[in-house]
């Protein structure tokens, strides 16, 4: 069958008002090939599917949300998994995978709002515009300066990981303002107020702004639903604009009780299980090592990897079995496709014995370094991948590989994750006595307001129910 959906060139000659066309194609075998062999990748880099009672109800969202796309007249044709990642994001690629963050999910507060974020990325496969947009990478961008992503040399397609980044990469404005249509169409078909898609935008504008002004969550090289979404002021309006036309349901209850009260516990920000972020150092308490990125470089984690990534490379922190270092550092370059590795330097580093080995490779015609650094811990070999451009070795990563060090018992334990606590307002409380209880040492008022989508004068209500972040 074939698509009848609208183009991007369609989209600006129409003006706001204009409907948005029905799809009548379903998923193909091509699409759901692709997205069979996308998932699992996507899966591991956005930190593994959140096993928490609240993934049955994102599942059931999506696949109502999804259903109106008319990719599929059957709801077990899509496969919607909630991701434990600390950051807001959401996605869907063809196959009829739909993915949102557990961060994005505490986020928003209300199931409409969710539900037009997912009608977006929906809208977005809908549309097939992963087939016009750019193929540049956001996530782990080998090097902002010059070489870019990664696409001639296979030993550095290794290294990056870069395979699964190019289904979140960022959309033109006019294919986002499509998205925001079949988002809206798609929500409303499902029975949820049609702005909800404005109250969405309009809250991760303001967790933009927030991010903005705090250092800890702005520590990630995986990029957030903002920066893959140019949002601002006239989407806003533009949605608000959308909604007006919709019809259906225009009125929302104060606050959306069961979506609240459904986000209780759930964890935000850094897993501990799979290691904590605090700006530029990473630790992780099972594990007991720690180490700090360098200056001006960003950290990601993922479910078998911490990317750390900047101006001048990229380098991935791994683990390997235990074994002699040098041995494990030449093979590891072996495997990764390397032909002419040196023999390995080795050193020791904080009392741990560390070997370094180094080849040189291939990207987009231009020639890197690739290093692997292999330290011997009692349990395994940790391993630090690097590339960066040629001539250059180690580079910028020199205090990297000096940083990695045991942590202590008492500092692995100190390591604490958060959850997300639904509070009541009593008749006592004020935003910034619950404010207060944000298990955070800064902007504790700042992102009490932003999480609850609350104004600077809001007032609170005794009854009303609130997002609260705590330790646990």
């Amino acid at each position: 069958m074939t698509a009848r959906i609208w183009t991007a060139a369609m989209l600006v000659a129409a003006s706001v008002s204009a409907p948005v066309m029905a799809q009548t194609r379903s998923i193909s075998q091509s699409d759901r090939a692709q997205g069979a062999q996308a998932n699992p990748q996507l899966i591991a880099q956005y930190g593994g599917a959140y096993g928490g009672p609240q993934s049955a109800y994102v599942e059931r969202i999506g696949k109502r949300v999804a259903l109106q796309s008319g990719l599929s007249n059957a709801s077990g044709d899509f496969t919607v998994t909630l991701l434990n990642s600390p950051v807001e994001n959401a996605f869907a690629i063809p196959g009829g995978y739909v993915y949102v963050t557990r961060q994005l999910l505490a986020l928003m507060n209300s199931e409409a709002e969710l539900a037009a974020v997912l009608g977006h990325e929906v809208g977005h496969v809908a549309a097939r515009h992963s087939n016009s947009r750019s193929t540049r990478s956001t996530i782990g961008n080998l090097f902002a300066a010059g070489l870019g992503a990664v696409t001639g040399s296979d030993i550095l397609g290794r290294v990056a990981g870069i395979g699964s980044q190019l289904y979140t990469l960022s959309y033109s404005r006019n294919q986002e303002y499509q998205a925001d249509q079949f988002g809206v169409r798609y929500a409303t078909a499902a029975g949820y107020a049609p702005i909800g898609m404005a109250e969405a935008l309009s809250q991760l504008n303001e967790a933009q702004a927030l991010g903005q002004q705090t250092s800890g969550r702005d520590a990630t090289a995986v990029p957030t639903w903002m920066s893959t979404h140019p949002n601002g002021a006239e989407r806003v309006r533009r949605a608000e604009a959308l909604a007006a036309q919709a019809g259906g349901t225009t009125t929302q209850p104060a606050q959306d009780v069961t979506y609240l009260r459904m986000l209780d516990g759930l964890r935000y920000d850094d897993d501990p299980a799979q290691g904590v972020i605090d700006g530029s150092i990473f630790r992780h308490p099972a594990l007991r090592i720690r180490f700090t990125a360098p200056s001006g470089y960003t950290i990601a984690n993922g479910t078998d990897a911490v990317t750390i990534a900047g101006q001048g490379g990229q380098a991935e922190f791994r683990m390997a079995a235990a074994g002699d270092p040098a041995s494990v550092a030449r093979q590891r370059l072996t495997a990764l496709g390397a032909q002419n590795v040196s023999e390995p330097r080795v050193t020791r580093i904080n009392g741990i014995d560390v070997a370094i080995a180094s080849t040189r490779a291939t990207a987009n015609n231009r020639q890197v370094d690739v290093t692997v650094a292999a330290y011997r811990y009692p349990s395994a070999t940790y391993l630090f991948q690097i590339v960066t451009p040629a001539g250059q070795g180690i580079g910028p990563f020199e205090s990297l590989l000096q940083s990695l060090a045991p942590l202590t018992q008492a500092e692995a334990g100190a390591i604490t994750g958060k959850r997300i606590r639904i509070a009541t307002v009593r008749a006592n409380d004020t935003i910034d006595s619950l404010a207060r209880q944000m298990a955070y040492g800064d902007y504790q008022r700042e992102r009490f307001l932003t999480l609850n989508g609350l104004g600077d004068d809001a007032r609170l209500v005794p009854g009303q129910l609130v997002k609260l972040v705590v330790k646990g």
